[in-house]
């Protein structure tokens, strides 16, 4: 129910009721003015897009607190989640309305978050995805009409060029990693699993006679030195990856020296029995075995599978095999990490269409015999 009226000032009071009965109204100088607003408001009430007015007031802080409380976080994402809310968010936009931070609001604080707090582009990227996510959800609820980060500009990320390790890096690391680790280095080297893939693995999941891994658990660690298993990093992580000879003989090895117990048995156990824990991992085994291997500092596990991509890219793989043995959301994310590795392709090109025209240069023509 909406109405305009004429106050004895001269003014134009509109009025509508929302959804919950309320009655709302504003005064115009002119009734074109008061038409305008009625119309925008009554057909947004139509269409299912109607933003109550008061729900714009609600402090950034307070929705931001009871988005994320709802969020299905693993623990880690919460935490980090919650990290970047209170260092970089709350600071500024604690206590102003959500409908009260503008596009110009947004984009001045995404430029800070380099200038000011001196984060990297991209960290300064994954700080404005969380800010970007609650104003999506406010948008969703009808709190905002519009998310004011929709068009911020971001900080490019520096493409970084991966150099992968080579086979004799990986062997010198396998040997030199504890031996409750070599398998592990090999069957990372071998399959491409990411780390958390690879201490998620169960005696269940590795099929010896059929060659094959499946991936379909990982284990990740608490922000208390603890673990949890979850499912993997996404819907395409799922898979189920071929096991070369080299993986097969490390793995019985490893079994041999290491058994699992049992189907449900951890394949990689820490030093003191259960799942491995990443960071007790990467400081006592990892990092002083890249050390004595002679890799560079600050290469994490996650070379391994760089180093498994780039031998499929090698040996003439295509985008698409490698992106589903790496368990990517799509083949673009692969080509967008490795394609610097594909062999240039300008020769491959040129002879395929000198070969499609038969084509030959003159200085390969057979000489004319003068005397025929």
């Amino acid at each position: 129910m909406a109405n305009i009226q004429k106050r004895p000032n001269g003014k134009w009071r509109a009025r509508y009721r929302d959804l919950d009965g309320k009655e709302h109204a504003r005064h115009f100088d002119r009734k074109i003015d008061a038409q305008r607003w009625i119309d925008e408001v009554t057909a947004s009430l139509v269409t299912g897009q109607y933003v109550d007015p008061r729900s714009a007031k609600k402090p950034f802080k307070e929705y931001a607190e009871e988005w994320r409380a709802i969020q299905p976080h693993r623990p880690s994402t919460a935490k980090a989640v919650a990290q970047h809310l209170r260092c970089y968010v709350y600071p500024a936009w604690e206590k102003r309305a959500l409908g009260a931070i503008k596009p110009g609001d947004v984009q001045s604080w995404v430029t800070s978050l380099t200038t000011t707090h001196g984060l990297a582009a991209s960290t300064s990227r994954t700080v404005f995805n969380t800010v970007n996510a609650v104003f999506r959800a406010a948008v969703r609820d009808r709190m905002i009409p519009h998310n004011p980060c929709a068009e911020a500009k971001l900080p490019s990320v520096p493409r970084k060029k991966i150099v992968p390790l080579a086979v004799e890096q990986v062997r010198t690391l396998s040997e030199e990693i504890p031996a409750r680790y070599k398998g592990l280095v090999l069957l990372g080297a071998a399959t491409g699993l990411r780390p958390g893939e690879l201490f998620g693995l169960q005696l269940r999941h590795v099929d010896l006679p059929h060659a094959t891994v499946s991936v379909e658990q990982q284990v990740q660690q608490t922000a208390k030195h603890g673990v949890y298993v979850c499912p993997p990093k996404t819907a395409r992580s799922h898979r189920t990856v071929p096991l070369p000879r080299m993986a097969v003989d490390a793995m019985k090895a490893h079994l041999r020296d290491f058994p699992a117990d049992g189907p449900e048995g951890w394949i990689f156990t820490a030093p003191q029995g259960g799942p491995v824990v990443y960071t007790h991992f990467m400081d006592g085994s990892w990092r002083p075995a890249c050390a004595k291997a002679d890799i560079p500092k600050g290469t994490g596990p996650h070379a391994l599978r760089h180093h498994y991509a780039s031998l499929l890219i090698k040996h003439g793989e295509s985008v698409k095999t490698v992106s589903e043995r790496l368990g990517h959301t799509n083949a673009a994310m692969t080509l967008n990490i490795y394609t610097h590795l594909w062999p240039d392709s300008e020769e491959r090109t040129r002879a395929a269409v000198d070969k499609a025209y038969a084509y030959q240069s003159a200085d390969a023509q057979p000489p004319v015999d003068e005397a025929a």
